[in-house]
């Protein structure tokens, strides 16, 4: 039973005698163990457990209280979560229990069964111990007194001594209520009377309990199931609903310290609402920030003189490195256009030698070219580029143009004067001739379209110089009424139009409203051809017009325009983009508020993203004290149990209301909030007759007093009287502890 901890072992343990007393504070949220007569317990710690396993070995160890961040380095903690052995305020996993006391007595200085061992893999450090070889807690000698809630199941009763007596070997247990505890301490200081209330509100639950000359009076007793863990859990959840990207700052440890720090508990729920929501400057007084750790975006500085200087001496390295490269590939054009021209004149010198104009059309062939005129215009190419290619000036009288007969030589020649290699040829010039004039028509169109939008795009000019908030309100009217009008458009080729007459009054939509114009036209046409056939004898395809219709149906409708560009999507993006430059609050799709969502403009992070604003949540985490329906819990309130309380009261103390209501403690770790006694104190006048005397006083320590009240209480001479022994409990059993009475009266 290895377990891990950072607290340190008290060595005096032997200095008491076995008659004097061990006090636990046994409460759902902290364990506290200590010896009776002290004003201060021994050791204090979480009363949670957690069992990760480590990383190499896989071997499983024990970590009784808060998680230590060093287990991080050697353990995997992901997997296992802190347990708890309450239910509510109720123990009920007596294993996890068993892990705890062990821990405790240990950390007392109670005598060990077997001595501990280090383990090899983690560095000794008197504070940090990791004990392998543990078999348990030895006898304990020493009388327990360990709190209880209030009106605790005889089952876990029986439990937690069947624990004590048969595993710790302790000679007597004594059960107390903790609020009883605290409550007849604070009436020994002076700060409540003998006859009265207490109001303890825990870390799971709160607990109305009546007292009559210092005794409890249970039949009256009132608990609801709302703590401070709820107040913390619903704190964590609205923050963590407000600020997502920062959910990982938000654990359970660092929301429980703002909610200690931060919160208060409202005099009036609803005014304080009111207050925030107008937002005024008390409103932001009582607003209270928390700043996560952040660092600002580095400022760029200018560069200095000597950066300067040493970016343009790298710039001028490369830039004579490219033209170094440019040079040699200058270089090497100029020896390929020198080799191509040297051929080309060898190739001509061969043509004067041959006098047989088939032997020049086979000689050219057999080389790639189909004339002499064309290795003549290749010579005259290759030499005026040659010329460029070394930077010479060109004549303008030695400039090459060929028209367009001397290129296209074959193309008016009938085709019956011509071999089979110029028919060939000619081919060639007519698709070469008509790709060319259609390069140039299309080029020419090219350069009228741009001449005619600078045009267009001047007049916008003008006008938006002469009247710029006119032209704005213009280009956003026609913005608007293009997007209304594609939505409309595709609103109609989703659900149909309706053109034909087909009113869908069930608001479905059929197949034939989902077709657009020419698949309806073919249907027609399908529907005529069958219906023709249907009247008497099939002669469909005896007239030649019967087979017009297969051209019908499918021939692409010219006047369809869905697979075709859309005139007014072009014109649509047009003018949103020039919005966008002339209007930097217009966003696409915010005019029609139909069809695009507003773009999102990167920012960079500043202080303001990484802080959390704590408002009305200060007062509204708490409030589930006095109202816990707001997280579910169909209760009642910490006021309207005082009332539930008062009405349980047996008849034999009716009378005694008024008294009881001119001392209420509160105490417990939620009563802390700023503001809880005076909304206590309205809330129960609003359900007690009017006069009612009332005084609600806080605890003095309302964590403590519990464990310094049954300290005192244990020290006591009369305190072995309360108790029942292990002889006892061998003999009468778990039963016997039904009739079990504790008296806080000695």
């Amino acid at each position: 039973m290895p377990f891990i901890s950072k607290i340190e072992r008290q060595l005096d343990y032997g200095s008491f005698n076995s008659s004097h007393p061990i006090v636990i504070d046994n409460g759902a949220s902290y364990f506290r163990i200590g010896w009776a007569g002290e004003n201060e317990p021994r050791v204090i710690f979480r009363n949670i457990v957690q069992r990760p396993r480590h990383k190499t070995t896989g071997e499983t160890v024990t970590v009784v209280g808060d998680h230590n961040p060093v287990l991080l380095k050697y353990f995997d903690c992901t997997r296992s979560g802190p347990r708890s052995a309450f239910e509510s305020n109720v123990v009920y996993q007596f294993e996890i229990m068993e892990y705890i006391l062990d821990f405790g007595f240990d950390r007392l200085g109670a005598d060990q069964s077997q001595r501990y061992h280090y383990s090899s893999y983690l560095p000794y450090d008197p504070s940090f111990h990791f004990q392998t070889d543990y078999f348990g807690i030895g006898q304990i000698d020493h009388p327990i007194l360990i709190t209880e809630c209030a009106c605790n199941p005889v089952q876990s009763r029986g439990k937690m001594a069947e624990l004590l007596f048969e595993s710790y070997g302790v000679p007597s247990v004594a059960f107390g209520v903790d609020a009883a505890f605290s409550y007849k301490y604070n009436q020994q200081l002076g700060i409540c009377n003998d006859t009265g209330l207490a109001i303890t509100s825990g870390f799971t639950t709160s607990h109305v309990i009546p007292f009559i000359n210092g005794e409890p009076v249970y039949e009256a007793c009132c608990r609801t199931n709302v703590g401070g863990y709820h107040v913390t859990d619903y704190l964590k959840q609205l923050l963590s609903l407000k600020y997502p990207h920062h959910i990982s700052k938000l654990t359970w440890e660092r929301v429980e310290e703002l909610k200690m720090e931060h919160c208060y508990i409202a005099a009036d729920y609803a005014s304080e609402v009111q207050l925030f929501q107008r937002g005024d400057k008390e409103a932001e007084d009582k607003t209270r920030c928390w700043q996560l750790p952040w660092s600002p975006s580095p400022v760029e500085e200018p560069p200095s003189e000597e950066e300067i200087a040493r970016k343009a001496a790298l710039k001028e390295k490369q830039s004579q490195r490219l033209r170094e490269m440019a040079e040699a590939k200058r270089s090497s054009k100029i020896n390929e256009l020198e080799n191509e021209l040297k051929g080309l004149e060898f190739l001509l010198e061969e043509l004067k030698d041959i006098e047989e104009e088939d032997e020049i059309v086979l000689f050219l062939a057999s080389r790639g070219y189909a004339s002499k005129r064309e290795v003549e215009s290749a010579f005259a190419k290759v030499t005026q580029s040659l010329r460029k290619a070394k930077g010479e000036q060109v004549p303008s009288e030695e400039k090459v143009d060929i028209s367009a007969a001397e290129k296209y030589y074959l193309i008016d020649i009938p085709d019956d004067e011509l071999s089979a290699e110029q028919l060939k040829e000619k081919r060639r010039q007519v698709f070469l001739k008509s790709t060319t004039e259609a390069r140039q028509r299309a080029k020419q169109r090219r350069l009228e379209e741009e001449l005619e939008k600078e045009k267009e795009k001047k007049l916008e000019e003008q006008k938006r110089m002469e009247n710029p908030e006119r032209y704005l309100e213009q280009l956003r009217a026609k913005y608007k009424e293009l997007s209304e009008k594609l939505e409309q458009r595709k609103r109609l080729k989703t659900n149909g139009n309706n053109a034909n007459g087909n009113n869908n009054v069930s608001g479905g939509v059929g197949r034939g409203e989902r077709l657009n114009a020419a698949q309806r036209e073919r249907m027609r046409l399908l529907t005529t051809a069958a219906f023709d056939r249907g009247k008497g004898e099939d002669t469909f395809g005896q007239r030649d017009e019967d087979w017009q219709l297969y051209k019908l149906m499918s021939r692409d409708n010219d006047d369809d325009d869905d697979d075709k560009p859309d005139h007014d999507e072009t014109e649509l993006a047009r003018i949103s983009s020039r919005l966008q430059e002339i209007d930097p609050t217009f966003f696409p799709g915010s005019e029609s508020g139909a069809s695009a969502s507003e773009t999102p403009r990167f920012r960079p992070l500043t202080k303001e993203d990484f802080q959390i604003i704590l408002g009305v949540e200060r007062f509204r985490c708490p409030e589930v004290l006095f109202n816990p329906n707001f997280i579910g819990i169909d209760q009642s309130g910490l006021d309207e149990m005082v009332g539930v309380s008062l009405r349980r009261l047996p008849s034999w103390v009716q009378g005694l209301e008024d008294k009881m209501t001119s001392s209420i403690l509160v105490t417990g770790g939620s009563c802390l909030y700023a503001g809880v006694g005076e909304r206590l104190e309205a809330g129960i006048r609003m359900i007690r007759p009017c006069g009612t005397p009332i005084e609600v006083v806080r605890a003095t320590d309302p964590i403590m007093d519990a464990w310094r009240g049954a300290s005192v209480y244990a020290a006591a001479m009369q305190f072995p009287e309360q108790t029942f022994s292990r002889t006892d409990y061998y003999e009468k059993g778990e039963d016997w502890l039904r009739r079990y009475k504790f008296k806080y009266t000695i």
